[in-house]
């Protein structure tokens, strides 16, 4: 919607930012910034969290300019098989045979959904960010698992653990937003800061759910990522479809045909 709207994509996001401290404040109950809290042993790995947020915010943008929007949209989708291994390796997680199969069958299902009907010469020719970005998301996501499962085991510590995350992300942020001002390569309008309200509240939510859907016991982490990251590949696809009226094209059903089986055969085998 944002590039319908003409919105600083930046500027949206730093508010975004902001606007994610204070839904995590008023919805949990939860202040985080006292002392007691700050010195906890979970901090810094929060904090280190939040400055991941912002980066590979950036890394997908640049990634979007120099090798195309396909390359990026796949690099950042496929990335999900870094945090499955690590729960296998780290966390010695044993998938069954069907959750090994759906796991696997996940990515064709990314390919095809994400793939555009025309070969991308962006895509061809610029493969390194797109492999940087394949690592930094995955191991994103692994600090996000590894995070969850050794501190954040209490009700509290993921409440205030998202609000401190969100919080060195939007500080982080803002850094680089008044660098963009300063320069005048960037004006704050109003569209934006609207823009950044409407997405930071359900962006806390969905990150703070994240976290505790980990550490439920529907899943195991090795079969809950897959199952959330396709889930999110088939709402968004159909979206597109219905919302932007992009092209369904035989790729895009067979590909939500094979995430829809995925996430069954994982589910069917946890």
């Amino acid at each position: 919607m944002f590039g319908r709207w003409n919105i600083d994509t930046l500027q949206a996001i730093v508010v975004n930012y902001f606007v994610c401290v204070i839904t995590g404040c008023i919805a949990t109950g939860q202040m985080p910034f006292r002392a007691e809290t700050l010195f906890s042993d979970w901090v810094p790995w929060t904090m280190l969290m939040g400055v991941s947020f912002i980066s590979i915010f950036n890394l997908m943008a640049y990634c979007a300019r120099v090798s195309g929007m396909t390359s990026m949209v796949l690099a950042n989708k496929l990335s999900l098989v870094i945090p499955v291994v690590f729960s296998m390796l780290i966390f010695r997680e044993r998938a069954g045979v069907l959750s090994v199969i759906g796991i696997l069958m996940a990515f064709p299902a990314v390919y095809l959904a994400t793939a555009p009907s025309e070969s991308s010469a962006a895509g061809r020719k610029q493969i390194l960010w797109p492999a940087v970005l394949f690592i930094a998301s995955g191991a994103l996501d692994s600090l996000v698992n590894f995070i969850q499962a050794r501190f954040l085991t209490s009700h509290e510590a993921q409440a205030s653990g998202t609000i401190i995350c969100f919080a060195t992300a939007a500080v982080s942020g803002s850094i680089l937003l008044v660098q963009r001002l300063v320069t005048g390569v960037s004006r704050l309008a109003w569209r934006n800061i609207i823009a950044g309200i409407c997405l930071g509240v359900p962006n806390f939510f969905s990150i703070l759910f994240f976290v505790k859907a980990l550490h439920s016991n529907v899943f195991q982490s090795s079969s809950a990522i897959p199952v959330i990251n396709v889930s999110i590949l088939v709402l968004s696809t159909v979206t597109a479809i219905i919302v932007f009226r992009e092209n369904a094209g035989i790729k895009r059903i067979t590909g939500l045909a094979l995430a829809i089986l995925a996430i069954i055969l994982i589910s069917m085998g946890r």
